[in-house]
């Protein structure tokens, strides 16, 4: 199972700082992001983009590859080719975790990796009282389809459409809240 964070965004609704670069808690929300995968997962790629440099000084020190989408701008889909593109042939599957979103336990990704791992469907979809959240889990059955994405989407419409979608309930909140604003801060 490879991870890939998403780290590539504009921050437009932000302001002038880039919200992966605003601190929780002491951290950079890029950091928190990471280090929660990190923790479950060995083989980690961040995908960076806008403000490339001073997002990867951020987790320079974490165990990851960095990728650079070039066009960061054209929406996540090609933010998420980056990452596909990225991890090796030997992979099963791709966790996808946003940068954006510095709550996610990772007692949560290792129950998705576990979950998937154990057959419980494909892709597997972190979800808090029942709503759908992030990280998701994609099989490499998915990967050819994830690198042809287009817009800011990302995966959604595999996970509508796939017939072994898997909600799993993780009573993590951290799986609904990403940073878009100050006030989500």
């Amino acid at each position: 199972m490879a991870g890939i964070v998403l780290a590539a965004g504009t921050s437009s609704r932000f302001g002038e700082q880039n919200k992966l670069l605003a601190t929780l808690d002491g951290k950079a929300v890029v950091r928190r992001a990471v280090e929660a995968v990190c923790e479950v997962l060995s083989d980690v790629v961040v995908v960076l983009g806008y403000e490339a440099a001073a997002v990867r000084s951020e987790v320079d020190d974490c165990r990851v590859s960095f990728v650079e989408n070039e066009a960061y701008a054209a929406g996540q889909a090609s933010s998420v080719r980056c990452g596909i593109e990225a991890v090796g042939p030997s992979v099963d599957g791709a966790l996808f975790a946003l940068g954006d979103m510095p709550d996610v336990r990772p007692s949560t990704i290792d129950l998705l990796v576990d979950a998937f791992g154990a057959g419980t469907g494909d892709p597997v979809v972190a979800a808090f009282e029942g709503q759908r959240g992030n990280p998701v889990v994609f099989g490499r059955q998915y990967f050819q389809r994830l690198a042809t994405t287009s817009g800011d989407t990302g995966g959604r419409a595999i996970i509508k459409s796939a017939p072994d979608t898997a909600l799993v309930a993780t009573g993590d909140p951290g799986v609904r809240k990403d940073i878009d604003t100050r006030a989500d801060l």
